[in-house]
Protein backbone atom coordinates (compact mmCIF):
# COMPACT_ATOMS: atom_id res chain seq x y z
CA UNK A 1 0.00 0.00 0.00
CA UNK A 2 1.53 3.74 -1.05
CA UNK A 3 1.21 6.79 0.69
CA UNK A 4 -1.92 7.42 2.55
CA UNK A 5 -3.29 10.65 3.66
CA UNK A 6 -6.51 12.07 6.00
CA UNK A 7 -8.62 14.20 3.99
CA UNK A 8 -10.89 16.63 6.24
CA UNK A 9 -13.34 16.16 3.45
CA UNK A 10 -13.71 13.23 3.56
CA UNK A 11 -12.94 12.63 7.43
CA UNK A 12 -10.66 9.31 6.53
CA UNK A 13 -7.43 8.59 5.01
CA UNK A 14 -6.86 7.95 1.39
CA UNK A 15 -4.53 6.47 -0.72
CA UNK A 16 -3.02 9.56 -2.23
CA UNK A 17 -3.55 9.83 -6.00
CA UNK A 18 -2.72 12.78 -7.87
CA UNK A 19 -4.68 14.49 -10.75
CA UNK A 20 -1.80 13.94 -12.69
CA UNK A 21 0.64 10.85 -12.28
CA UNK A 22 3.95 12.08 -10.60
CA UNK A 23 3.43 15.58 -10.65
CA UNK A 24 1.82 17.45 -6.90
CA UNK A 25 0.01 21.30 -6.91
CA UNK A 26 0.30 21.90 -3.45
CA UNK A 27 -1.30 25.41 -2.13
CA UNK A 28 -0.89 26.32 1.59
CA UNK A 29 -2.62 29.29 3.13
CA UNK A 30 0.22 31.55 4.27
CA UNK A 31 0.39 34.73 6.85
CA UNK A 32 -1.68 37.71 7.31
CA UNK A 33 1.16 40.51 7.37
CA UNK A 34 0.10 42.57 10.29
CA UNK A 35 2.34 41.41 13.14
CA UNK A 36 5.14 38.94 13.90
CA UNK A 37 4.83 35.74 13.66
CA UNK A 38 4.36 33.03 16.17
CA UNK A 39 5.01 29.83 17.03
CA UNK A 40 1.69 28.53 15.78
CA UNK A 41 2.65 29.94 12.37
CA UNK A 42 5.84 27.92 12.22
CA UNK A 43 3.68 24.37 13.17
CA UNK A 44 1.83 24.84 9.87
CA UNK A 45 4.72 25.93 7.74
CA UNK A 46 7.27 23.03 9.09
CA UNK A 47 4.69 20.42 8.55
CA UNK A 48 3.33 21.32 5.13
CA UNK A 49 7.47 21.58 4.50
CA UNK A 50 8.01 17.87 5.75
CA UNK A 51 4.84 16.82 2.72
CA UNK A 52 6.38 18.47 0.27
CA UNK A 53 9.92 17.10 1.30
CA UNK A 54 8.53 13.41 1.77
CA UNK A 55 6.13 13.89 -1.65
CA UNK A 56 9.62 14.52 -3.71
CA UNK A 57 11.13 11.70 -2.11
CA UNK A 58 8.72 9.52 -2.94
CA UNK A 59 9.38 10.37 -6.75
CA UNK A 60 6.62 13.07 -7.07
CA UNK A 61 7.38 16.22 -8.49
CA UNK A 62 5.62 19.02 -6.43
CA UNK A 63 4.87 22.94 -7.43
CA UNK A 64 4.45 24.28 -3.80
CA UNK A 65 2.50 27.69 -3.53
CA UNK A 66 2.35 29.53 -0.56
CA UNK A 67 0.32 33.19 -0.38
CA UNK A 68 0.66 36.19 1.83
CA UNK A 69 -2.79 38.37 2.75
CA UNK A 70 -1.37 41.69 2.23
CA UNK A 71 -4.88 43.33 2.44
CA UNK A 72 -7.83 42.93 5.14
CA UNK A 73 -8.79 44.78 8.41
CA UNK A 74 -5.89 43.93 10.33
CA UNK A 75 -3.20 44.88 8.14
CA UNK A 76 -4.76 48.21 7.35
CA UNK A 77 -5.44 49.06 11.16
CA UNK A 78 -1.87 48.28 11.56
CA UNK A 79 -0.55 50.10 9.07
CA UNK A 80 -2.82 53.22 10.16
CA UNK A 81 -1.40 52.97 13.73
CA UNK A 82 2.10 52.59 12.74
CA UNK A 83 1.32 55.27 9.99
CA UNK A 84 2.77 53.77 6.84
CA UNK A 85 0.93 51.89 3.89
CA UNK A 86 -0.23 48.35 3.81
CA UNK A 87 2.47 47.80 1.28
CA UNK A 88 5.45 48.72 3.59
CA UNK A 89 3.69 46.62 6.33
CA UNK A 90 4.02 44.00 4.40
CA UNK A 91 7.68 44.09 3.02
CA UNK A 92 8.80 44.92 6.83
CA UNK A 93 7.04 41.69 7.75
CA UNK A 94 7.52 39.21 4.65
CA UNK A 95 11.37 40.16 5.05
CA UNK A 96 11.11 38.74 8.89
CA UNK A 97 9.25 36.00 7.45
CA UNK A 98 12.09 34.01 5.13
CA UNK A 99 14.32 34.91 7.37
CA UNK A 100 13.15 32.87 10.13
CA UNK A 101 11.24 30.28 7.47
CA UNK A 102 15.07 29.89 6.58
CA UNK A 103 16.49 29.43 10.04
CA UNK A 104 13.44 26.82 10.26
CA UNK A 105 14.87 24.88 7.72
CA UNK A 106 12.11 25.77 5.55
CA UNK A 107 12.72 25.58 1.85
CA UNK A 108 11.47 28.05 -0.82
CA UNK A 109 8.16 28.05 -2.22
CA UNK A 110 7.78 27.84 -6.21
CA UNK A 111 5.21 30.89 -5.70
CA UNK A 112 4.70 33.60 -2.97
CA UNK A 113 1.76 35.67 -4.61
CA UNK A 114 0.20 38.40 -2.43
CA UNK A 115 -3.37 39.23 -2.71
CA UNK A 116 -2.55 42.57 -3.79
CA UNK A 117 -0.93 41.55 -6.78
CA UNK A 118 -3.18 39.31 -8.32
CA UNK A 119 -6.51 41.92 -8.02
CA UNK A 120 -7.26 41.38 -12.10
CA UNK A 121 -7.46 37.57 -10.92
CA UNK A 122 -10.01 38.36 -8.42
CA UNK A 123 -11.96 40.33 -10.00
CA UNK A 124 -12.35 38.10 -12.89
CA UNK A 125 -13.60 35.43 -10.82
CA UNK A 126 -16.13 37.40 -9.13
CA UNK A 127 -17.19 37.89 -12.59
CA UNK A 128 -17.83 34.67 -13.12
CA UNK A 129 -19.39 34.06 -9.89
CA UNK A 130 -21.61 36.87 -10.81
CA UNK A 131 -22.90 35.69 -14.59
CA UNK A 132 -23.14 32.04 -12.68
CA UNK A 133 -25.84 33.76 -10.25
CA UNK A 134 -23.81 32.87 -7.08
CA UNK A 135 -22.58 36.29 -6.68
CA UNK A 136 -25.04 39.33 -6.07
CA UNK A 137 -24.43 43.47 -4.81
CA UNK A 138 -25.44 45.56 -2.95
CA UNK A 139 -24.57 49.20 -3.34
CA UNK A 140 -20.78 48.20 -4.45
CA UNK A 141 -20.14 45.26 -1.68
CA UNK A 142 -20.12 41.67 -3.78
CA UNK A 143 -21.71 38.76 -1.83
CA UNK A 144 -21.65 35.00 -2.45
CA UNK A 145 -25.08 33.56 -2.43
CA UNK A 146 -24.08 30.33 -0.23
CA UNK A 147 -27.83 28.67 -0.42
CA UNK A 148 -26.97 28.30 -4.16
CA UNK A 149 -24.61 26.01 -3.43
CA UNK A 150 -25.95 22.96 -2.19
CA UNK A 151 -22.81 21.07 -1.25
CA UNK A 152 -21.97 24.05 1.28
CA UNK A 153 -21.03 22.88 4.49
CA UNK A 154 -19.12 19.23 3.12
CA UNK A 155 -16.21 19.69 4.34
CA UNK A 156 -16.62 21.08 8.04
CA UNK A 157 -19.33 18.46 7.89
CA UNK A 158 -22.14 20.87 8.73
CA UNK A 159 -25.77 21.36 7.84
CA UNK A 160 -25.47 24.46 6.05
CA UNK A 161 -29.20 25.06 7.51
CA UNK A 162 -27.74 24.60 11.47
CA UNK A 163 -24.79 26.53 11.14
CA UNK A 164 -24.15 29.73 13.11
CA UNK A 165 -22.43 33.06 12.63
CA UNK A 166 -18.77 32.71 13.58
CA UNK A 167 -15.86 33.95 13.01
CA UNK A 168 -15.14 35.98 10.64
CA UNK A 169 -18.67 36.00 9.30
CA UNK A 170 -20.07 39.42 8.87
CA UNK A 171 -22.87 40.29 9.85
CA UNK A 172 -24.60 42.69 7.28
CA UNK A 173 -27.90 43.48 7.13
CA UNK A 174 -27.87 44.09 2.86
CA UNK A 175 -26.91 40.29 2.76
CA UNK A 176 -29.39 38.17 1.15
CA UNK A 177 -28.64 35.05 4.05
CA UNK A 178 -26.38 36.05 7.25
CA UNK A 179 -23.82 32.98 6.03
CA UNK A 180 -23.54 34.91 2.64
CA UNK A 181 -19.86 36.47 2.60
CA UNK A 182 -18.10 39.10 1.04
CA UNK A 183 -16.34 38.52 -2.43
CA UNK A 184 -15.68 42.38 -2.88
CA UNK A 185 -15.75 45.46 -0.24
CA UNK A 186 -17.10 48.80 -1.15
CA UNK A 187 -14.02 51.42 -0.63
CA UNK A 188 -13.92 53.32 2.43
CA UNK A 189 -12.40 56.54 3.16
CA UNK A 190 -8.59 55.91 4.23
CA UNK A 191 -8.54 52.63 3.00
CA UNK A 192 -6.69 51.10 -0.15
CA UNK A 193 -8.92 50.58 -2.90
CA UNK A 194 -8.60 49.22 -6.82
CA UNK A 195 -11.17 49.55 -9.88
CA UNK A 196 -13.38 47.36 -10.48
CA UNK A 197 -16.92 46.44 -12.58
CA UNK A 198 -18.59 47.49 -9.11
CA UNK A 199 -16.76 50.30 -8.30
CA UNK A 200 -13.86 50.89 -6.14
CA UNK A 201 -13.15 48.60 -2.98
CA UNK A 202 -11.08 45.66 -2.42
CA UNK A 203 -11.16 42.14 -2.24
CA UNK A 204 -12.52 39.86 0.28
CA UNK A 205 -10.30 37.62 2.57
CA UNK A 206 -12.14 34.41 1.02
CA UNK A 207 -11.50 35.13 -2.85
CA UNK A 208 -8.00 35.82 -2.66
CA UNK A 209 -6.43 32.39 -2.26
CA UNK A 210 -9.03 31.09 -4.56
CA UNK A 211 -8.11 33.54 -7.06
CA UNK A 212 -4.28 32.93 -6.25
CA UNK A 213 -4.36 29.10 -6.31
CA UNK A 214 -5.83 29.34 -9.22
CA UNK A 215 -3.69 31.52 -10.76
CA UNK A 216 -0.62 29.32 -9.96
CA UNK A 217 -1.77 26.06 -10.13
CA UNK A 218 -5.16 25.64 -12.14
CA UNK A 219 -8.53 24.78 -11.56
CA UNK A 220 -7.63 21.57 -9.62
CA UNK A 221 -5.26 21.44 -7.14
CA UNK A 222 -3.81 17.90 -5.25
CA UNK A 223 -3.43 19.05 -2.21
CA UNK A 224 -4.72 22.40 0.05
CA UNK A 225 -3.20 22.23 3.44
CA UNK A 226 -3.47 25.22 6.50
CA UNK A 227 -4.53 24.94 10.12
CA UNK A 228 -7.65 23.51 11.74
CA UNK A 229 -8.93 26.76 12.39
CA UNK A 230 -9.37 27.63 8.45
CA UNK A 231 -11.53 24.62 7.60
CA UNK A 232 -14.95 26.74 8.15
CA UNK A 233 -15.43 29.24 7.07
CA UNK A 234 -12.34 30.43 4.93
CA UNK A 235 -11.81 26.79 3.31
CA UNK A 236 -15.10 25.86 2.97
CA UNK A 237 -15.99 29.27 1.39
CA UNK A 238 -13.33 28.61 -0.78
CA UNK A 239 -14.59 25.59 -2.15
CA UNK A 240 -18.11 27.27 -2.45
CA UNK A 241 -16.77 29.89 -4.78
CA UNK A 242 -14.00 27.80 -6.36
CA UNK A 243 -16.71 25.01 -7.74
CA UNK A 244 -19.35 27.60 -8.22
CA UNK A 245 -17.14 29.13 -10.85
CA UNK A 246 -15.60 26.41 -12.61
CA UNK A 247 -18.27 23.33 -11.87
CA UNK A 248 -14.55 21.13 -11.39
CA UNK A 249 -13.51 19.66 -7.75
CA UNK A 250 -11.55 22.17 -6.47
CA UNK A 251 -9.36 20.08 -3.72
CA UNK A 252 -8.73 16.61 -3.82
CA UNK A 253 -6.99 16.13 -0.89
CA UNK A 254 -7.62 18.82 2.00
CA UNK A 255 -4.97 18.83 4.75
CA UNK A 256 -5.18 20.35 8.16
CA UNK A 257 -2.49 20.51 11.00
CA UNK A 258 -3.53 20.88 14.47
CA UNK A 259 -2.86 24.13 16.25
CA UNK A 260 -0.75 25.05 18.83
CA UNK A 261 -1.89 26.25 22.02
CA UNK A 262 -0.72 27.54 25.10
CA UNK A 263 -2.13 26.46 28.44
CA UNK A 264 -4.71 24.62 26.11
CA UNK A 265 -5.43 27.48 24.65
CA UNK A 266 -4.86 28.37 20.37
CA UNK A 267 -2.30 30.45 19.99
CA UNK A 268 -3.22 33.60 18.34
CA UNK A 269 -2.27 36.97 18.69
CA UNK A 270 -6.13 38.20 18.99
CA UNK A 271 -6.14 36.60 22.53
CA UNK A 272 -2.27 37.90 23.02
CA UNK A 273 -1.95 33.55 23.74
CA UNK A 274 1.43 33.95 21.74
CA UNK A 275 5.36 32.76 22.07
CA UNK A 276 6.60 34.51 19.46
CA UNK A 277 8.82 32.37 17.04
CA UNK A 278 12.02 35.29 17.16
CA UNK A 279 12.39 34.84 20.73
CA UNK A 280 12.19 30.86 20.24
CA UNK A 281 14.86 30.97 16.81
CA UNK A 282 16.94 32.81 19.46
CA UNK A 283 16.61 30.89 22.59
CA UNK A 284 16.59 27.60 21.30
CA UNK A 285 18.15 27.76 17.36
CA UNK A 286 15.73 26.32 14.16
CA UNK A 287 16.78 22.85 14.14
CA UNK A 288 15.62 22.81 17.85
CA UNK A 289 12.51 23.93 17.07
CA UNK A 290 11.77 22.14 14.02
CA UNK A 291 12.44 19.05 16.07
CA UNK A 292 9.85 19.88 18.62
CA UNK A 293 6.70 20.78 15.72
CA UNK A 294 7.84 17.57 14.24
CA UNK A 295 7.46 15.21 17.44
CA UNK A 296 3.81 15.17 17.62
CA UNK A 297 1.82 14.23 15.06
CA UNK A 298 0.79 16.57 12.74
CA UNK A 299 -3.14 16.51 13.31
CA UNK A 300 -3.20 16.88 16.54
CA UNK A 301 -3.01 20.00 18.62
CA UNK A 302 0.53 20.42 20.17
CA UNK A 303 0.91 22.56 24.01
CA UNK A 304 3.63 24.89 24.05
CA UNK A 305 6.05 25.08 27.13
CA UNK A 306 9.43 25.70 27.82
CA UNK A 307 9.88 22.68 29.16
CA UNK A 308 8.84 21.23 25.82
CA UNK A 309 11.46 22.40 23.77
CA UNK A 310 14.12 21.78 26.35
CA UNK A 311 13.21 18.14 25.80
CA UNK A 312 13.57 18.32 22.22
CA UNK A 313 16.91 19.96 22.41
CA UNK A 314 18.18 17.14 24.69
CA UNK A 315 16.51 14.75 22.53
CA UNK A 316 18.54 15.93 19.22
CA UNK A 317 21.54 16.31 21.23
CA UNK A 318 21.18 12.82 22.21
CA UNK A 319 21.14 11.97 18.24
CA UNK A 320 23.96 14.32 17.23
CA UNK A 321 26.35 13.23 19.59
CA UNK A 322 25.51 9.52 18.25
CA UNK A 323 26.09 11.05 14.78
CA UNK A 324 29.54 12.24 15.55
CA UNK A 325 30.65 9.89 17.89
CA UNK A 326 30.15 6.65 14.87
CA UNK A 327 31.74 9.11 12.69
CA UNK A 328 34.95 9.18 15.03
CA UNK A 329 34.52 5.85 15.50
CA UNK A 330 34.09 4.80 11.69
CA UNK A 331 38.06 6.64 11.39
CA UNK A 332 39.60 3.87 13.84
CA UNK A 333 41.19 1.10 12.35
CA UNK A 334 41.94 -1.26 15.60
CA UNK A 335 40.60 -4.68 15.50
CA UNK A 336 39.85 -6.66 18.76
CA UNK A 337 37.65 -9.60 19.13
CA UNK A 338 34.28 -9.43 20.41
CA UNK A 339 32.49 -11.12 22.97
CA UNK A 340 29.46 -13.46 22.56
CA UNK A 341 27.50 -10.94 24.14
CA UNK A 342 29.22 -7.48 21.85
CA UNK A 343 28.62 -10.12 18.79
CA UNK A 344 24.74 -10.70 19.36
CA UNK A 345 24.41 -6.62 19.89
CA UNK A 346 26.48 -6.38 16.62
CA UNK A 347 24.26 -8.93 14.82
CA UNK A 348 21.08 -6.75 16.63
CA UNK A 349 21.91 -3.32 15.64
CA UNK A 350 23.00 -4.28 11.55
CA UNK A 351 19.66 -5.97 11.34
CA UNK A 352 17.58 -2.98 12.83
CA UNK A 353 20.19 -0.87 10.18
CA UNK A 354 18.55 -2.58 7.22
CA UNK A 355 15.31 -2.45 8.24
CA UNK A 356 15.24 1.61 9.29
CA UNK A 357 14.68 2.52 5.38
CA UNK A 358 11.67 0.48 5.26
CA UNK A 359 10.14 1.68 8.63
CA UNK A 360 10.75 5.23 7.65
CA UNK A 361 8.20 5.27 4.57
CA UNK A 362 5.89 2.70 6.21
CA UNK A 363 5.60 5.52 9.00
CA UNK A 364 5.61 8.73 6.63
CA UNK A 365 3.26 6.82 4.11
CA UNK A 366 1.03 6.35 7.02
CA UNK A 367 -0.36 10.03 6.94
CA UNK A 368 3.29 11.24 7.69
CA UNK A 369 3.92 9.69 11.39
CA UNK A 370 6.76 11.70 11.95
CA UNK A 371 6.60 10.94 16.06
CA UNK A 372 6.75 7.01 14.67
CA UNK A 373 9.74 7.65 12.49
CA UNK A 374 11.89 9.75 15.47
CA UNK A 375 10.91 6.75 17.92
CA UNK A 376 12.93 4.91 15.35
CA UNK A 377 15.78 6.83 15.12
CA UNK A 378 15.72 6.80 19.12
CA UNK A 379 15.72 2.97 19.03
CA UNK A 380 18.65 2.55 16.46
CA UNK A 381 20.89 5.05 18.55
CA UNK A 382 19.41 3.37 21.98
CA UNK A 383 20.95 -0.41 20.11
CA UNK A 384 24.29 1.39 19.14
CA UNK A 385 25.09 3.10 21.85
CA UNK A 386 24.54 -0.21 23.92
CA UNK A 387 26.99 -1.33 21.25
CA UNK A 388 29.32 1.47 21.83
CA UNK A 389 29.68 0.95 25.45
CA UNK A 390 29.99 -2.25 25.81
CA UNK A 391 33.15 -3.07 23.50
CA UNK A 392 35.19 -0.01 22.44
CA UNK A 393 37.25 -0.03 20.21
CA UNK A 394 35.30 -2.13 17.65
CA UNK A 395 35.95 -4.76 15.30
CA UNK A 396 35.30 -3.83 11.50
CA UNK A 397 31.88 -5.98 11.74
CA UNK A 398 30.88 -3.78 14.80
CA UNK A 399 32.20 -0.43 12.84
CA UNK A 400 30.37 -1.19 9.53
CA UNK A 401 26.94 -1.89 11.75
CA UNK A 402 27.72 1.53 13.09
CA UNK A 403 28.09 3.26 10.14
CA UNK A 404 24.96 2.18 8.12
CA UNK A 405 22.66 2.88 11.41
CA UNK A 406 24.32 6.25 10.84
CA UNK A 407 23.75 6.12 7.30
CA UNK A 408 20.31 5.83 7.80
CA UNK A 409 19.60 8.12 10.22
CA UNK A 410 21.32 10.75 8.02
CA UNK A 411 19.66 9.51 5.08
CA UNK A 412 16.03 10.67 6.55
CA UNK A 413 17.05 13.28 8.62
CA UNK A 414 17.26 14.79 5.17
CA UNK A 415 13.60 14.41 4.33
CA UNK A 416 12.85 15.46 7.71
CA UNK A 417 15.27 18.53 7.67
CA UNK A 418 17.22 17.66 10.85
CA UNK A 419 20.37 16.46 11.91
CA UNK A 420 22.64 18.40 9.65
CA UNK A 421 26.43 19.41 10.72
CA UNK A 422 26.50 22.07 13.23
CA UNK A 423 28.77 24.96 12.86
CA UNK A 424 31.70 24.54 14.86
CA UNK A 425 31.67 26.11 17.91
CA UNK A 426 35.40 26.78 18.16
CA UNK A 427 37.98 26.54 22.01
CA UNK A 428 40.51 29.15 22.29
CA UNK A 429 43.85 27.40 22.52
CA UNK A 430 44.21 28.25 26.07
CA UNK A 431 40.83 26.97 27.03
CA UNK A 432 41.44 23.93 24.84
CA UNK A 433 44.69 22.81 26.57
CA UNK A 434 43.01 23.83 30.19
CA UNK A 435 40.48 21.20 28.85
CA UNK A 436 42.99 18.91 28.25
CA UNK A 437 45.06 19.19 31.57
CA UNK A 438 41.10 18.47 33.75
CA UNK A 439 40.60 15.41 31.99
CA UNK A 440 44.11 14.26 31.95
CA UNK A 441 44.16 15.20 35.90
CA UNK A 442 40.98 13.53 36.60
CA UNK A 443 42.27 10.17 34.69
CA UNK A 444 44.96 10.00 37.21
CA UNK A 445 43.04 10.52 39.66
CA UNK A 446 40.79 7.51 38.63
CA UNK A 447 43.83 5.85 37.99
CA UNK A 448 44.37 6.20 42.08
CA UNK A 449 40.97 5.55 42.59
CA UNK A 450 40.13 8.63 43.90
CA UNK A 451 36.54 8.65 42.64
CA UNK A 452 34.82 11.43 44.93
CA UNK A 453 37.32 13.83 43.34
CA UNK A 454 36.95 12.68 39.77
CA UNK A 455 33.50 12.53 39.85
CA UNK A 456 33.78 16.37 40.99
CA UNK A 457 35.54 17.39 38.03
CA UNK A 458 33.19 15.61 35.69
CA UNK A 459 30.02 17.26 37.42
CA UNK A 460 32.09 20.83 36.75
CA UNK A 461 32.69 20.27 33.17
CA UNK A 462 29.37 18.91 32.41
CA UNK A 463 28.17 22.08 34.01
CA UNK A 464 30.38 24.03 31.36
CA UNK A 465 28.71 22.31 28.32
CA UNK A 466 32.00 19.56 28.72
CA UNK A 467 30.82 16.21 28.15
CA UNK A 468 33.51 13.36 29.42
CA UNK A 469 32.82 9.86 28.48
CA UNK A 470 34.73 6.59 30.01
CA UNK A 471 35.70 3.56 27.76
CA UNK A 472 37.29 0.30 28.31
CA UNK A 473 40.62 1.80 26.77
CA UNK A 474 40.52 5.09 26.97
CA UNK A 475 38.75 8.60 28.46
CA UNK A 476 37.15 11.21 25.49
CA UNK A 477 35.29 14.67 25.93
CA UNK A 478 33.29 16.87 23.61
CA UNK A 479 31.66 19.75 23.84
CA UNK A 480 28.25 18.96 24.35
CA UNK A 481 26.44 19.08 20.67
CA UNK A 482 29.30 20.12 18.99
CA UNK A 483 32.60 18.93 17.73
CA UNK A 484 35.61 20.08 19.53
CA UNK A 485 37.88 22.34 17.87
CA UNK A 486 40.34 19.57 16.33
CA UNK A 487 37.54 18.07 14.91
CA UNK A 488 37.89 14.58 17.33
CA UNK A 489 37.46 13.98 20.58
CA UNK A 490 40.52 14.16 22.79
CA UNK A 491 42.16 10.81 22.95
CA UNK A 492 43.67 10.61 26.05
Amino acid sequence: MGLRIYNTLTGKKEEFIPFEDKEVKMYVCGVTLYDELHLGHARAAVIFDLIRRYLEYRGHQVKYVTNFTDVDDKMINRAKALGISIFDLADKFIKEYMEQMNLLGIRKADEYPRATECIKEIIDLIKRLEEKGFAYSRDGDIFFRVKKFPQYGKLSHQNVEELQIGARLEINERKIDPLDFALWKKEKKGEPSWDSPWGKGRPGWHIECSAMAMKFLGEEIDIHGGGKDLVFPHHENEIAQSEGATNKKFVAYWVHNGLLTMKDQKMAKSTGNVFNLSRALKEFGGEIVRYYLLSAHYRNPLDYGKEALREAASSLERIQNFLQRAEEIEGENREIPLSRDEEEKTGDLARYADKMKQNFILAMDDDFNTPLVLSTIFEAVKKANLLIGKACPLNKKARDALFKVRKEIKRIGEVLALFGEKKKKELGKDAYQLIEILVAVRDKLRGKKDWKLADEIRKKLDDLGIEVEDTRTRTVWRLKGWRSSTGRAADL
